[in-house]
């Protein structure tokens, strides 16, 4: 796990659009992760730049989204379909029937979370996932307690959860309690993950995340047994990291040919 400490949401942004742009020169078919949520915004919003300027493409390009809500009703501007579409898909050249998500709308959602695994294999897996992480340090919608194995599922989401996802919504009443996502295998699956980060109120999270014990309680510090993970962080959300200066110190000092 490689930490990134920066100065801001500008820097962060900046950086990991370098990290998918370098993917899609070499693999313009790449396989992306797609999370929703505040902290991928300002990669989406850079991104979009870089198409806009005409340096990137997306026209090869499929994508998955971690989870989607059970229970909105269709067109919803909160199902996460909607989102990405929104906040990002829709403004590139994304092929629309190239980017894919959890069915929440059928009968039979464990068929839908079977199928939804299958899709994905049958991609060649995912090349880079994106992923933020959530104050009690869930990732997608793998709240604490999850199977550090878990595969594609129905989950019940906390009411922290439902409290931090409210302001997207007109009430907390209006928080659905079940979600689909991609289990922490599925995500671990993933050849690169790129997780972000940003402001103090997800700065233990980051700490248990990357120094912490490997816990279902934490379900991001399963991200420690992968073998490429970089983790783009402010200096609010590293605060409580003890190893903050030596993490600026090997970026600082990383060879120009390691990449990221």
């Amino acid at each position: 796990m490689e930490i990134v400490i920066l100065p801001g949401r500008t820097e962060i942004g900046m950086m990991a659009a370098d990290v998918i742009e370098s993917l899609l020169d070499r693999k313009p078919d790449a396989v992306l992760g797609l999370a929703t949520g505040s902290s991928p915004l300002p990669i989406y919003n850079e991104l979009v730049r870089r198409y806009r300027s005409g340096v990137l493409s997306f026209a090869e390009a499929k994508a998955f989204t971690l989870d989607e809500y059970i229970g909105l009703p269709d067109q919803h501007p909160e199902l996460y379909r909607e989102v990405i579409r929104r906040e990002f898909t829709r403004h590139v050249d994304f092929a629309e029937d190239k980017v894919h998500g959890p069915d929440g709308f059928g009968v039979d959602l464990s068929g839908a979370c079977n199928s939804y695994e299958d899709q994905i294999r049958a991609a060649g897996g995912v090349d880079l996932q994106i992923l933020g992480i959530g104050t009690d340090g869930h990732i997608g919608f793998n709240e604490p307690g999850s199977s550090l194995g878990s595969r594609t599922r129905i989950k019940t989401l906390t009411e922290q959860t439902r409290r931090d996802n409210a302001r997207f919504f007109d009430s907390l009443d209006s928080v659905p309690k079940h979600v689909l996502t991609q289990g922490l295998g599925t995500i671990m699956d993933s050849r690169h993950i790129l997780l972000t980060a940003r402001g103090l109120n997800k700065a233990e999270a980051v700490r248990e995340l990357a120094e912490g014990a490997v816990t279902a309680l934490c379900p991001a510090s399963v991200l420690q047994l992968h073998p490429h993970v970089t983790v783009f962080l402010d200096e609010a959300a590293a605060s409580m990291l003890a190893l903050a200066d030596y993490y600026r110190h090997s970026f600082q000092h990383k060879p120009l040919w390691q990449g990221l």
